[in-house]
């Protein structure tokens, strides 16, 4: 019988040379399902006894970044000028042998910045020790990706291993319930059309993964990788930023089709220190971070110094970074900012906060 490996390598062929369209969607939708099998049997086999062997990694801070490219392409010396951090600099692959972490500070927040060793092609089946580097990037607030100028082609590499490794960047968990239930085999509902799947297409990706009887309700127009991924549920998602590095040693026309080409969000030169302020506003920005000032009660609020939240927290997010008492001790809380209708409005545990809030808690 064929090895994982040599399955794995037919099944990819096959869908390299498969024309996707109405007739072989079926198809299509089936091969990619017992690739994810397959994968997930692989990574179990692979990773049996060999414990220790990760990267051990604190994270601190309001938010954590993750450097992530080739193999010399300046995270090190990005790592330096962002952070002042003393990641060992050489003009020669694989410098940094460990994770190096270093803290940014940018309008009040304390943004933790990972410099890791560089990623090679393979490196999520564990080559050049990849699996480790990617562990440490799953529990991670942001990656930014760092490309040499001179060597676009390396995105696509990144993206897949990326991807490979159970990670999806600038995307969210589609909007997908998968209820098993004990009879009545697989019953599809949908709220939305459905232009890449078909019901009977959903039932054998289904069966692939041994369920045979569920209640699936789906809400949007997902596509039979995502329908996978729900299915798998062992996704994380994360966002996602693209950084060309050594822009000074390109002239603009290489730089511009470079930019146009990998989608990039900046342009920088690490060795220069150029773009480094922009680079340090964008990745406050795409954390989404929020300022909230807090007040005591019968005490005038502290604007200078803000707590440093993510967008979309709530009273009780903001009482258990506080201390972990506070969401039991809770009374009420007054709001004064954005989210509020009027100012000091009396609000609840589940109230979500808006950047530049005044939180007055009140405990018991």
């Amino acid at each position: 019988m064929p090895s994982y490996d040599e399955q794995i390598v037919e099944l990819e062929k096959e869908l390299a040379t498969t024309k996707y369209n109405k007739a072989t969607q079926h198809h299509v939708g089936l091969v990619k399902a017992k690739l994810a099998k397959l994968k997930e049997k692989q990574e179990k086999r692979g990773s049996g006894g060999k414990k220790g062997e990760g990267y051990s990694v604190r994270k601190t801070g309001d938010g954590t970044v993750l450097l992530l490219g080739f193999p010399s392409v300046g995270k090190s010396t990005l790592l330096n000028q962002l952070t002042g951090a003393k990641s060992e600099v050489g003009a020669y692959d694989f410098t940094t042998l460990d994770v190096v972490p270093g803290i940014m500070e940018y309008k009040h927040a304390k943004i933790q910045i990972l410099d890791v060793p560089g990623i090679v092609r393979g490196a999520a089946s564990g080559r050049g020790r990849g699996r480790e580097v990617l562990s440490v990037m799953r529990n991670a607030d942001l990656c930014l990706m760092i490309l040499d100028v001179h060597h676009p082609e390396h995105l696509k590499v990144l993206q897949k291993e990326v991807y490979d490794s159970g990670i999806r960047l600038n995307q969210r968990r589609p909007d997908v319930k998968i209820k098993k239930t004990n009879k009545d085999g697989i019953r599809v509902g949908a709220t939305v059309k459905l232009t890449h799947l078909n019901r009977e297409t959903i039932q054998a990706i289904l069966k692939e993964f041994r369920i045979n009887n569920a209640e699936v309700l789906i809400r949007e127009n997902i596509t039979d990788d995502q329908l996978i991924d729900c299915i798998e549920d062992n996704k994380q998602y994360l966002y996602g930023l693209i950084c060309i590095n050594k822009a000074d040693t390109a002239n603009l026309e290489t730089l511009h089709r470079v930019m146009k080409e990998t989608c990039a969000n900046l342009a920088i030169s690490a060795e220069k220190g150029q773009n480094i302020a922009p680079l340090r506003e964008l990745i406050f920005k795409r954390l989404r971070l929020i300022r909230i000032f807090m007040k005591e009660p019968g005490k005038e609020a502290d604007m200078k110094v803000p707590m440093i939240m993510f967008e979309g927290s709530s009273v009780q997010t903001v009482c258990e970074k506080l201390h972990r008492d506070f969401v039991r001790k809770f009374k009420f809380v007054k709001i004064t900012g954005p989210s509020s209708k009027f100012p000091g409005q009396k609000l609840s545990l589940k109230h979500a906060l808006k950047d530049g809030d005044m939180v007055e808690l009140h405990l018991s």
